[in-house]
């Protein structure tokens, strides 16, 4: 969904631009109908939802000259911004820790729901490894699933080129402002991803690279994906740190063996070691994911034309709260109204509710993910109760 009016994007931006932690200016913007009347509200308010004393100079200063042009920047029909109360913001993004306040797309932006696979790795990998990042990529693609990755040299650029030469879908994201490649090689690759794909960023059209920006995007990037296959990592890359992200966020990790004798190989050892999935090939990962990514495209295709099946969001016809006892008959669909009596308002954890419910894991993925958009659950460290 665009931003309703020219002073909402303004106000966004400007939110955007007071920089700090995200989590009291996501709480602002919650506690608003939309992002100028969160700006409206002024410091009182902006103190109430925990916003620093430096953020809150910095909305009170008159804007930047970054800030036009990123309103400039938006003014392209392709380019977009997708902030924490838009409905269209990326649902497995949501979830995860730590989510940005906003994202500016270059693209198509209904790629941020679809099921995606990171392809992560070394920025100077062998040539074995560029091989299997182009081979895993493409394979991946012409599945269905699209290709995620950070737009770095090596691993990350054989990804993606891999997946857009296959016809797939892929997803670009970036430590720098949307409008700005990084490295500068990558310049013919942004624009070719941003034409048939999707490039995502946090930060302002027009900021440079900044080291401490890439573990910062690598959140993004493993928020934004139902797994993190890494091909090729030294032991401290930032790769692991995407898959530990990854991991963190409750998705699946991955990882190719290698030499033992190959320094590029013992990142993703270490992984293995850890948990990580060992994969020979694509399809072991398609396969692993298929039934959630087909349930969860499913649902979310039905979540942005409907309701769930005989559910109201909101106040229930009562009067009271979906969470509460009069909601416990209000699901038409068996599935749903199983999972809903299974879940407490203690959270529990995925194991349990596939014994209280007999269903799968990949079915009550996706169903929870729809419940939560409901705002009938919530999740935390991987375990789900419903909204008190």
């Amino acid at each position: 969904m665009p931003i309703a009016s020219p002073d909402d994007l303004q106000a966004l931006l400007r939110l955007i631009d007071a920089a700090g932690a995200a989590a009291p200016r996501r709480a602002l913007l919650e506690t608003h109908p939309e992002p100028a009347a969160a700006l409206a509200a002024g410091p009182p308010a902006w103190h109430a939802a925990g916003l620093s004393p430096a953020q809150i100079e910095r909305l009170r200063s008159p804007p930047s000259a970054a800030l036009d042009r990123a309103f400039d920047w938006l003014q392209a029909p392709t380019h977009h911004l997708l902030g924490w109360h838009d409905p269209d913001y990326p649902a497995l993004l949501r979830r995860a820790p730590h989510p940005p306040l906003a994202l500016f797309v270059a693209g198509e932006p209904g790629l941020l729901w679809h099921p995606a696979v990171a392809v992560v790795g070394s920025r100077s990998p062998t040539p074995g490894g560029r091989d299997n990042a182009a081979d895993f990529a493409r394979a991946l693609a012409r599945s269905g699933l699209a290709v995620s990755s950070g737009l770095a040299a090596g691993i990350d650029t054989a990804a993606h080129c891999a997946a857009l030469d296959a016809g797939g879908l892929t997803v670009a994201v970036l430590g720098t402002g949307p409008d700005l490649a990084y490295p500068r090689s990558n310049a013919d690759l942004h624009a070719r991803i941003a034409a048939a794909g999707a490039v995502v960023s946090e930060h302002l059209p027009g900021t440079q690279a900044r080291p401490e920006h890439f573990p910062s995007r690598n959140r993004i990037l493993a928020g934004l994906s139902l797994a993190t296959l890494v091909i090729e990592a030294a032991e401290r890359s930032g790769a692991l740190i995407t898959a530990r992200l990854a991991a963190e966020s409750g998705r699946e990790v991955f990882a190719v063996p290698g030499s033992i004798h190959n320094p590029l190989a013992r990142g993703c050892h270490r992984l293995i070691r850890e948990g990580a999935g060992l994969v020979e090939s694509a399809a072991e990962v398609a396969a692993a994911l298929a039934p959630l990514a087909a349930e969860l495209a499913a649902d979310l295709r039905r979540r942005l034309a409907a309701p769930i099946p005989g559910s109201h969001a909101g106040v229930t016809d009562a009067g009271q709260d979906p969470g509460g006892a009069a909601a416990d008959s209000e699901f038409a669909d068996p599935d749903y109204q199983r999972l809903w009596q299974a879940l407490g308002h203690d959270p529990t954890g995925m194991d349990l509710l596939v014994q209280r419910t007999g269903l799968t894991a990949a079915e009550l993925s996706s169903m929870l993910l729809v419940m939560e958009l409901e705002g009938r659950v919530s999740a935390q460290h991987g375990r789900y109760f419903r909204n008190r």
